[in-house]
């Protein structure tokens, strides 16, 4: 009760009669006691702080932040003129030895007057980019001022603009992300918006944005993917147009990954529901539309034969660069800034084994395809790509027959299976990760595995209900791992994968560079059923190769546009497996080459010369693709053939039959052409230095009971040391010249010891007989 009374209450009446008394006596009474010094301290901060003060700060701020902005605003003009980037540049491209590869910059551009374009096709644009353009003033604050937060925060730009500030940026302009730029974008924007029309706006913005294709403008671009002027558009074409500008590169239908076409399509979606939405376009004939597949792409002069490939890989390298480090905010405007121009970059494609393998696809494959004779020869396609594992640097890619004829970049589509080429990997992750068989065995390289084609993968006891069919159905019965490499047993690579644990196995491929996305842990995964380009599995092999130590297969050695240069990260990266596994597997390898499925093509080849290889064949399923994947010590290269009908819809077709061979197998073509190249441009005859306590491994000492179980590892003594009274080792000794003649018990079909037919004058590897019985 007392605390809540007043000072005067709790004196009383004899309270103020003593206090009378004492001063009469000339004293004085105790000074109540002063506040805390905390309470006197809160006091002022809030005195400091009030609310007056921080709401008049927060009004000068405004005031002088408005002041500066009416400054800009008087200061800043619509310029007369577009600017520099307006006229594109050319773009140079240099080999890896500075000299010149193509120059790519003619400007592809025609203005047209907005009335050619139908309103419809108009409304496309509006929808898919700025619904509020004819209602908005031409600035998006919001979206302005987070742009200019990121930039000054460092974290790179936003979009989010309207189409009069992206049609002021790209005209006016340039693609720089500065504060300053986007202060004039946003002052040129209000006075462009005031000063002109919407239609005039418009037609700017349509008339200069960049398509892809090298089409600048809605008339270059209606020609370049659909072969009409702009006037005779339909809606559903506008639509496609207007939703390219989001990414050109990416959304280009020719070119565009899977995942790319289904964005492109749901971007296509997006435009025609904003029409509807505006009442632009009926719902009933917005039912009726059908996605418009564009017409495929005519390649600008000067890109024919290989060019045209290795330049678009690179300006795809660039843009992700340019995203990457900031400079640009999406791929649309990385896009832009490409196909502006004045870039010098430097590839790190080496001139003469470029050469090399230019000549080895044609002679080794091109020369023997008779589409007159067989229909099937015309649906082969080659790609490849070869990369040095000490450096990461692309040295030579093969896209196609000619950019001309066949757009679509063979080594870098994804599109493909890579089939038996995956087995390494899931031997990688079994050696990396300790694994055991279904009996609690070290899984090594002399395991021993039951090789009865469709035996059911078990797991715990349990059928797992995967039973894959070996190659032409044959049974191996108990084999070693070294074996099963050599022989591509896909019954063993089936449970091996479930012994290691699928889970693990993705996560190794990952790893060691393979796109593991949308790669499902499964089973059927052993086969090689994802999709891989010829430089994705090139990054793999180099990665093994590099005794585990991550290669990225890098295609641009430099970037440099006036006074900016692009920083290329290093293609080297961290230690992803230890170099034990990755040593491991490139021994396994070697009987592959030596007593495998690529013997014939490769072991025999006369320009060899005791080079020691390490490789993998692979053929998907219904001969829809072919591989070879190999390497010596200093180079890796990978070759893929793909069945594809050479006509609308360019569909994965088989090629049984293609070059008169019953079917097209890895150790075939692939092999001829990897030996070709790869022997022509080796160098000094090398040798592995690897460091692994298996090395090949040797056939078992005993012969091991079939079951339907996986069977146990042989009891014997390390595998780098066979005991006496075993057979001969299956493949050789690391540390050993290759011989001349197998050291296994020689195969059912022996190859001959010369060749069947003369090389030829210039020393091109000959043609020898084709193996009965690949993977």
């Amino acid at each position: 009760m007392w605390a809540h009374m007043s000072e005067a209450e709790q004196i009383g009446p004899m309270g103020r009669a003593e206090e009378r008394r004492a001063r009469q006596r000339g004293g004085r009474r105790a000074a109540p006691r002063r506040r805390s010094s905390g309470a006197a301290g809160k006091g002022g901060i809030r005195r400091l702080f009030s609310w007056k003060k921080i709401l008049g700060t927060f009004f000068g701020l405004c005031l002088l932040g408005m002041g500066a902005f009416i400054a800009l605003y008087m200061m800043i003009d619509i310029p007369a003129a577009g600017n520099v980037d307006a006229e594109r540049q050319s773009n140079i491209y240099k080999y890896s030895d500075g000299t010149i590869m193509a120059r790519d910059g003619k400007v592809n551009r025609e203005v047209v007057d907005l009335s050619r374009v139908p309103k419809e096709v108009r409304n496309t644009f509006v929808a898919a980019e700025n619904k509020t353009f004819y209602k908005d003033a031409g600035v998006d604050l919001k979206g302005t001022a987070r742009g200019v937060l990121n930039t000054l925060s460092g974290r790179g730009a936003q979009g989010g603009s309207t189409i009069t500030q992206q049609y002021v940026k790209n005209y006016y302009l340039t693609q720089e992300q500065t504060v300053s730029r986007k202060l004039k974008e946003l002052v040129i924007s209000l006075k462009l918006d005031r000063e002109k029309s919407k239609d005039y706006i418009l037609a700017g913005y349509i008339n200069t944005s960049y398509y892809g294709r090298n089409a600048y403008g809605i008339q270059a671009a209606a020609q370049a993917y659909y072969r009409e002027d702009a006037e005779d558009l339909d809606v559903a074409q506008g639509a496609y147009l207007a939703a390219l500008l989001q990414a050109p590169s990416q959304y280009d239908w020719a070119v565009a990954s899977e995942n790319g076409k289904k964005l492109v399509k749901a971007r296509w979606n997006y435009v025609l529901d904003n029409m509807v939405e505006e009442k632009w376009l009926s719902r009933s004939e917005r039912a009726g539309m059908r996605f418009p597949v564009p017409e495929e792409p005519k390649p600008a002069p000067g890109m024919e034969g290989q060019k045209g490939y290795l330049v678009n890989a690179a300006n795809a390298t660039l843009e992700k660069r340019l995203v990457a480090e900031g400079v640009a905010s999406s791929r649309k405007e990385a896009d832009a800034m490409v196909n502006a121009g004045g870039w010098t970059i430097t590839l790190n494609i080496d001139k003469k084994k470029q050469a090399a393998l230019e000549k080895s696809v044609q002679r080794q494959l091109t020369s023997k395809l008779d589409p007159d004779k067989r229909e099937v020869d015309a649906d082969v396609q080659a790609g490849a790509a070869s990369v040095n594992p000490k450096t990461g640097a692309v040295v030579a890619m093969y896209g196609g027959e000619d950019y001309f004829k066949h757009y679509t970049n063979n080594a870098t589509r994804t599109d493909y299976q890579p089939a038996s080429t995956f087995k390494p990997v899931i031997l990688a992750a079994a050696l990396e990760e300790q694994a055991k068989t279904q009996d609690g065995d070290p899984i090594t390289a002399d395991t021993v595995y039951d090789g009865t084609s469709k035996r059911q993968v078990m797991e715990n006891g349990s059928k797992v209900g995967f039973a894959p069919e070996n190659e032409d159905d044959r049974n191996y019965g108990p084999i070693s791992v070294q074996t099963a490499m050599n022989k591509s047993v896909n019954s063993v690579f089936a449970q091996m994968g479930v012994d290691v644990g699928m889970s693990n196995v993705v996560d190794v491929a990952g790893k060691l560079g393979m796109d593991t996305e949308n790669m499902e842990a499964v089973p059927a995964q052993t086969l090689g059923s994802m999709g891989a380009s010829p430089l994705e599995m090139a990054g793999v092999y180099a990665t093994l190769d590099n005794h585990g130590k991550k290669v990225t297969p890098a295609l641009v050695k430099s970037a440099e546009h006036l006074n900016r240069s692009v920083k290329m990260p290093d293609p080297i990266g961290e230690q992803v497996i230890s170099r034990e596994a990755a040593d491991t597997v490139t021994s396994v390898l070697t009987g592959v080459v030596d007593d495998g499925t690529a013997q014939t093509s490769v072991r025999n080849n006369p320009r060899r010369d005791g080079q020691q290889v390490a490789g993998k064949t692979g053929t998907s399923d219904n001969n829809k693709s072919a591989w070879f994947t190999g390497y010596t010590p200093k180079l890796v290269t990978s070759v893929g053939l793909f069945g594809e009908d050479n006509k609308p819809p360019y569909k994965q077709v088989p090629m049984y039959k293609a070059g008169g061979e019953a079917r097209v197998d890895g150790g075939g073509f692939p092999a001829l052409i990897w030996a070709a190249y790869t022997f022509g441009v080796m160098g000094d005859v090398t040798r592995f230095d690897l460091d692994t306590q298996q090395g090949a491994a040797v056939p078992p000492t005993r012969t091991p009971t079939p079951t339907q179980e996986p069977t146990r590892e042989p009891t014997q003594e390390p595998t780098t040391e066979a005991p006496s009274s075993s057979p001969p080792p299956t493949t050789e000794e690391p540390s050993s010249s290759p011989p001349a003649t197998p050291t296994t018990t020689p195969p059912t079909s022996t190859p001959p010891a010369t060749p069947t037919t003369t090389p030829p004058d210039d020393g091109d590897p000959f043609d020898p007989v084709r193996p009965g019985d690949e993977e």
